[in-house]
C-alpha cells in the first residue's frame, strides 16, 4: 500500500496542473473578414461616364462591411440545399460570369429551363431574371436561394449560420441582429452591387487610351452603330434593359413565353431581356436557352433580323448585310468588351 500513498499526491498535483494548463489555453483568434473598399462612393455610385447612378434601396444602404459579408455568403456552398453549390458556381469568371451551360443546373442536379445570365453590372438593373419577374436584387437573391438554383431552406441555413461565430459576429456588427433570411439576401445583394465591369479594352479606349484596342475593333465599333445594334445594346451597359422577341425558341412545341408570363401583354410574347454584351465572347452559349453555340452564329442570327415568328420585334430587328471584313471588325469590337476577371474568393468563417 505504500506505493499508493507515495504516488497519489504526485498524481493529484499533476492532474491539477493539467487542468490549469487546459483552462488557460488561449482561445482561437476571432474571425477577421476581408473588408474591401467599395468601387465608388455609394452616394454617387456611377463609376463611368454614361452610367446613371446606381439605385440603392433606402432600407439596405451599401457599406464595405455589408458587401464583405455578402461576398463570403456568395462564395459559401453551405448556403445551398445540397452543400455543393454557391452563387459563384453559376457565375464564374472564365465564362463571363455565367456557367457556360446551355441551361443552368441547380442544387441536387436539377436541370433548369434557362441559362444563367451574366452578373456584370447587375446592380444597375431594375428587374431581374430573363423575364424580369423579380423587381429588386434582394428579392432575386432570396428567390434564387430557395428556388431551383440553390434549392435551400433559408430557415435551416440561417440556423446553421447563427451557430458559426464568425458569421454571427458579422451579422451583429452589420445588421444589429443574428442572421435572417431577409438580411442574408440584403448582404448578397450588397456584394452583387460591387460586381462592376468598367475596365474593358473598349472602356480604356473611350477614356483616351488609343492603343487599348486594335484598328479593327475601332472600325467594328462604327459598324456596331451603323448596323443599329445600339437599338437594344445601348449605352455603356450595352443593354437597354428591355424585353424583345428575337425568335429564339418560338418554333418549339411549347415555346417559353418569356416576359409574357409576367406582364400578360401580347407585345411581350416570347420576349426576353436584352443581355449585356460586356464579356460577351466569354459567355457562350447564347440567348435564354443557350441554343446558339458561338458568338459568330449569334451575330449572324441578329444580322439576319432574328427568327421569323408572329411576335418578332421588327421595330428593332431588321436584316442587315455586312461584308466579310465588316463582320470580322464587328466581332473584333465585341471581343474588346472582355472584362478582366479573377475569382476573389474570401476566407470563410468555420
Amino acid at each position: 500500500m505504500k506505493p499508493v500513498r507515495t504516488f497519489l499526491p504526485v498524481f493529484i498535483l499533476f492532474s491539477a496542473l493539467l487542468l490549469v494548463s487546459c483552462a488557460t489555453e488561449p482561445a482561437p483568434p476571432a474571425f477577421e473578414p476581408e473588408v474591401l473598399p467599395l468601387p465608388s462612393d455609394p452616394a454617387n455610385y456611377a463609376p463611368l461616364d454614361g452610367f446613371e447612378a446606381m439605385s440603392i434601396p433606402a432600407d439596405n444602404p451599401l457599406t464595405p462591411e455589408k458587401a464583405a459579408l455578402g461576398r463570403q455568403l456568395y462564395y459559401d456552398q453551405r448556403l445551398s440545399g445540397d452543400g455543393k453549390l454557391s452563387c459563384y458556381s453559376c457565375h464564374v469568371c472564365e465564362n463571363g460570369l455565367t456557367d457556360g451551360r446551355p441551361v443552368a443546373i441547380g442544387a441536387f442536379e436539377k436541370v433548369l429551363t434557362r441559362s444563367s445570365p451574366s452578373m456584370w453590372n447587375i446592380g444597375y438593373h431594375a428587374e431581374f431574371y430573363w423575364d424580369g419577374r423579380a423587381t429588386s436584387l434582394e428579392g432575386q437573391a432570396l428567390a434564387a436561394w430557395k428556388g431551383g438554383n440553390m434549392g435551400a431552406d433559408p430557415d435551416q441555413v440561417v440556423a446553421a449560420l447563427n451557430q458559426i461565430e464568425g458569421y454571427k459576429q458579422q451579422f451583429q456588427n452589420v445588421f444589429g441582429s443574428n442572421a435572417t433570411a431577409e438580411n442574408v439576401a440584403q448582404a448578397l445583394a450588397s456584394h452583387m452591387r460591387t460586381i462592376i465591369s468598367q475596365d474593358t479594352p473598349w472602356d480604356r479606349w473611350q477614356a483616351g487610351e488609343e492603343g487599348a484596342v486594335s484598328d479593327a475593333a475601332k472600325r467594328g465599333w462604327e459598324v456596331f452603330q451603323q448596323a443599329n445594334c445600339t437599338n437594344c445594346h445601348s449605352g455603356v451597359l450595352f443593354t437597354d434593359l428591355v424585353y424583345h422577341n428575337v425568335g429564339i425558341g418560338m418554333d418549339d412545341e411549347t415555346p417559353d413565353v418569356g416576359r409574357y408570363k409576367v406582364s400578360e401583354a401580347d407585345r411581350d410574347m416570347g420576349a426576353f431581356k436584352t443581355p449585356t454584351l460586356r464579356d460577351i465572347s466569354q459567355s457562350a452559349p447564347y440567348f435564354h436557352n443557350g441554343s446558339v453555340a458561338t458568338l459568330e452564329e449569334a451575330v449572324d442570327l441578329m444580322l439576319a433580323g432574328g427568327i421569323d415568328n408572329p411576335h418578332l420585334d421588327t421595330a428593332n430587328l431588321q436584316p442587315t448585310e455586312l461584308s466579310d471584313e465588316e463582320k470580322a471588325d464587328l466581332l473584333e469590337f465585341l471581343r474588346s468588351l472582355d472584362q478582366p476577371c479573377e475569382p476573389n474568393v474570401p476566407k470563410l468563417p468555420e
